[in-house]
């Protein structure tokens, strides 16, 4: 019968033993993680937005791609413009016409060629004729889609040179700086909640925990769930976190 060598069997008891308390910590994260009733979040962008197209076109310039970092107020998109701007030089046009035709009104008035009526009138066609200009130009600015603010693409919809319609959804836009967590507690716990109260946060991706604190609490209470929703706000920014992540939320400060 062949003897084991007694430093090896140590060596495999030491490294049995030290690797212990790291299994027992992992399955005590998986049972946390996969338990039914651990209070769930979702990490959301500050702001988050779907920008769409105001107009019929065609895209002249798609300046987004998936992941990319934009500044407050790029031009993500811009569409073949000719006819809006047809349309902006004709109301200039008109305008310019009709406000000849009133200051000839005007001078014909000095010599009671014309009355007080004629004039009125020519007013009030300077006035559509503003109006005009004004829809013309708004118009116009539709062929420009700029961020609103800074942040990431999250979402292209659309490819360059491609005719789209008033209302297509063109880019999603996810916004720079902290995440909110929001998430769902059970009401039992709503009369000890607070503004400012601290929460423990567990990312499933990362595998780390996260300082927040309640950041807003929801005025009513979900009869059918009977849970009442919060924000909370991570305390830091940390790069590795981005929208869409999942995890466990856990309140210190609360007493089950």
């Amino acid at each position: 019968m062949r003897l084991l060598n007694p430093k090896r069997v140590f060596l495999c008891f030491g490294l049995l033993a030290a690797s212990l308390p790291l299994q027992a910590q992992q399955l005590d994260e998986n049972l946390l993680l996969n338990d039914p009733g651990a209070i769930r979040v979702l990490l959301t962008a500050k702001l988050e937005t779907t920008l769409s197209s105001q107009m019929n076109g065609t895209l002249g310039e798609l300046n987004a791609a998936l992941g990319q970092t934009v500044a407050d107020d790029a031009t993500l998109v811009k569409l073949n413009c000719t006819e809006a701007d047809a349309r902006a030089k004709v109301a200039n046009a008109e305008l310019a016409m009709t406000r000849q035709s009133l200051e000839a009104k005007r001078n014909l008035r000095k010599l009671d060629a014309v009355g007080d009526l004629e004039v009125a009138i020519a007013q009030t066609e300077v006035q559509k004729a503003e109006a005009s200009r004004s829809l013309a130009t708004a118009q116009s600015s539709y062929c420009t889609v700029k961020a609103p603010f800074s942040g990431r693409v999250a979402k292209v919809y659309v490819k360059p040179y491609q005719t789209v319609s008033a209302g297509t959804p063109l880019v999603d836009l996810v916004s720079d700086g902290p995440l909110k967590v929001r998430l769902n507690v059970p009401s039992r716990l709503f009369a000890q909640l607070q503004a400012e109260m601290p929460v423990q946060v567990r990312i499933q991706e990362t595998g780390k925990t996260y300082a927040a604190h309640i950041s807003a609490i929801n005025s009513r209470v979900d009869a059918v769930a009977q849970t009442v929703e919060l924000e909370a706000q991570l305390d830091a920014e940390h790069p590795e976190l981005i929208a869409g992540m999942s995890g466990i939320a856990t309140f210190p400060q609360l007493h089950d």
